[in-house]
């Protein structure tokens, strides 16, 4: 009897058994590990950058000493961060980002000047933001709100 004709399927059969196994473990490995870890990290980051802006944004929006003051500044911010939406507020003096995921958020106290008497409003994620700057000489109100 002669099988030397079955000895190559059955080597290109194995073979590519080997590869399709290599690939199944190499994606359950990233997928179940690496990739969602790395996400969270990406998402964190973000967070943090989201915050470092939209605080530099309000300590922008504040214009000089004058007599009167009324400014409007757009703030662009991102929809999501790591696919879900959030929220920024102001809390006392900081801004605070508040977000599903305990793992992204943060609290930043922007430097206003001392004129300012008044630090309030919210932003959420997915809609146009704008700072509302209004007052006199020596009493300013910043406001964070939607785009009217």
């Amino acid at each position: 009897m002669d099988n030397r004709a079955l000895s190559t399927v059955v080597e290109k059969l194995l073979s590519m058994g080997l590869v399709l196994l290599y690939i199944g473990l190499v994606t359950t490995t990233l997928y179940g590990g690496t990739v969602p870890a790395y996400q969270s990290a990406v998402g964190a980051e973000l967070g943090d950058r989201t915050l470092a802006e939209a605080t530099a944004r309000v300590e922008q929006a504040i214009p000089p000493d004058a007599r009167a003051v009324s400014a409007t500044v757009r703030v662009s911010l991102p929809e999501t961060i790591d696919g879900a939406g959030y929220s920024i507020r102001t809390d006392g003096d900081a801004l605070v980002l508040d977000h599903p995921d305990p793992e992204i958020g943060g609290r930043t106290q922007p430097l206003l000047p001392d004129r300012v008497d008044t630090f309030e409003g919210e932003w959420q994620s997915g809609s146009p933001t704008v700072v509302a700057v209004s007052g006199t000489r020596g009493s300013v109100t910043v406001t964070l709100e939607a785009e009217r």
